[in-house]
C-alpha cells in the first residue's frame, strides 16, 4: 500500500511543465509537512532553522486582538480585530507569529525564500490593505478558518516591502497553510503579486519556487520504500546490500531541494496512524531526519560562532487543536492545549523555550 501510494505520487508529477530556476541562493533550512492519520486527523509538522538565534517564545494572541500592520520606518499602517485565537511562536519577542494554529485548526509557517521573494512596492500599494512579509501569518490565522476562506480573501491585501528593524532587510518569505480538512496551501511573493499554489503533497521547504520542487520530483519517480530484488548476470546474483535499498539515492544533504524530496518520500511512505495521538508521534520522528546540529551547516568560512541549526520544530494537531514545540535545548515535547486555554484577553500571552539539558533519569519499580 505504502509503496504503491509513493510511486503514484511521484509518477503524476511527469505530467507537470518544466520549470527552470536561474539561481540557488543560500537558503535558511527550514522543512514543512502535513500528514493524515487513518481517522481522518491532519497532523503539520515544521522545523525552524536559521543562522543566529531568534528568541522564539511560545506565545497566545487571544481572539478579537487589535492588531497593526508594520509599515516602512517602522511606522504602523492600518489594523483589524482578530476572529480567532492563535498559539505558536514568535521571533525577536514580537506579537506575531513565525509559525502557528488557530482555534479553528487552521495552521502554518513563515518559511524562507531567499533570492525568489518579490513584494509590492509599499510606495504605490494601498496602505489600508498592505502586510508587512512577517504580518501574513498572523493577519492569516487570526482571521480565517479554512484554507479556501483564506485563498478567497488573498486578492484583497498586498505584501510589501518593508525593512525587518532587528534583521536590517527586507526578510525573503513565502508560506504554507493547513487545515483540520487536510486541505494545504502555498503563497508566494512574486513580481509584486502573490502566487498561490495547491499543495497535494503538503510538503514546503525553501527555494526556488515551489513549482519547481515539483518538477525535481520527476528525477526521482524510481524510488520505492520496497527493497529492491536481486539483480541477476548470467548465473551470478547481487542482492542489495542491506534494507532500504529501493530508497538508493535519495538526498541526504541539507539543502532545500534535497529536504523537499526527501520530505515527499518520508511522507508518502510512513504507514498512516489509527489515530491522531500516533500521527502526532509519527511526525516527530518525521522531523528527527531535517534535524541540523551546530556546525554542520556553517554561514561563513570566517565566522565560527554561527552555525545554521534547529532552534525548534513544531506539531500541530489540527483536528485537536493541540500545539506541540521542542527546542534545541530542551528535546521534551511541550503543549498548547486551545481547548483549555482561556482565549478571551487583552494582551498577547508569552512563555519562553526553557532549556533543559539533563536528561530525567529512567525510574525502575522499587521491589
Amino acid at each position: 500500500m505504502a509503496a504503491t501510494k509513493f510511486r503514484n505520487a511521484l509518477e503524476r508529477l511527469a505530467t507537470l511543465p518544466l520549470v527552470l530556476a536561474l539561481s540557488l541562493a543560500p537558503a535558511r533550512a527550514c522543512t514543512s509537512f502535513l500528514l493524515r492519520a487513518a481517522d481522518g486527523s491532519a497532523v503539520y509538522g515544521r522545523t525552524l532553522e536559521f543562522g543566529f538565534p531568534l528568541e522564539s517564545e511560545a506565545i497566545v494572541i487571544p481572539r478579537h486582538h487589535a492588531a497593526r500592520a508594520s509599515g516602512p520606518e517602522g511606522k504602523q499602517t492600518w489594523g483589524w480585530k482578530s476572529r480567532y485565537a492563535i498559539a505558536g511562536l514568535n521571533a525577536f519577542g514580537l506579537p506575531v507569529v513565525v509559525d502557528g494554529m488557530n482555534e479553528k485548526g487552521l495552521a502554518g509557517g513563515i518559511l524562507y525564500f531567499p533570492g525568489f521573494a518579490s513584494y509590492a512596492d509599499s510606495k504605490t500599494a494601498d496602505p489600508g490593505h498592505a502586510l508587512a512579509p512577517w504580518d501574513f501569518l498572523t493577519w492569516a490565522l487570526g482571521n480565517f478558518a479554512s484554507v479556501a476562506e483564506l485563498r478567497e480573501a488573498l486578492d484583497t491585501i498586498a505584501i510589501v516591502d518593508v525593512v525587518q528593524p532587528t534583521l536590517g532587510i527586507v526578510p525573503p518569505f513565502h508560506y504554507t497553510l493547513h487545515d483540520a480538512g487536510g486541505a494545504s496551501l502555498v503563497v508566494e511573493p512574486s513580481g509584486g503579486k502573490l502566487k498561490i499554489y495547491e499543495n497535494p503533497l503538503g510538503v514546503v521547504t525553501n527555494a526556488p519556487s515551489f513549482d519547481w520542487h515539483l518538477t525535481n520530483l520527476r528525477n526521482y519517480v524510481k524510488l520505492s520504500p520496497v527493497d529492491a530484488p536481486s539483480l541477476k548476470i548470467g548465473d551470478e546474483s547481487f542482492a542489495p546490500l542491506g534494507a532500504g535499498s529501493g530508497l538508493l539515492g535519495v538526498p541526504g544533504d541539507p539543502t532545500p531541494p534535497s529536504r523537499f524530496v526527501r520530505a515527499v518520500g518520508l511522507v508518502l511512505s510512513a504507514e498512516p496512524q489509527k489515530d491522531v495521538a500516533g500521527e502526532v508521534r509519527l511526525a516527530e520522528h518525521i522531523l528527527n531526519n531535517f534535524d541540523i546540529p551546530m556546525g554542520l551547516v556553517r554561514v561563513s568560512p570566517k565566522e565560527t560562532s554561527r552555525f545554521e541549526y534547529t532552534q525548534w520544530s513544531s506539531i500541530a494537531d489540527l483536528s485537536g487543536r493541540v500545539y506541540y514545540v521542542k527546542s534545541y535545548d530542551n528535546q521534551a515535547l511541550r503543549s498548547i492545549d486551545l481547548t483549555k486555554l482561556e482565549l478571551e484577553g487583552r494582551s498577547v500571552r508569552a512563555a519562553p523555550l526553557r532549556p533543559s539539558l539533563r536528561a530525567a533519569p529512567v525510574e525502575f519499580p522499587k521491589r
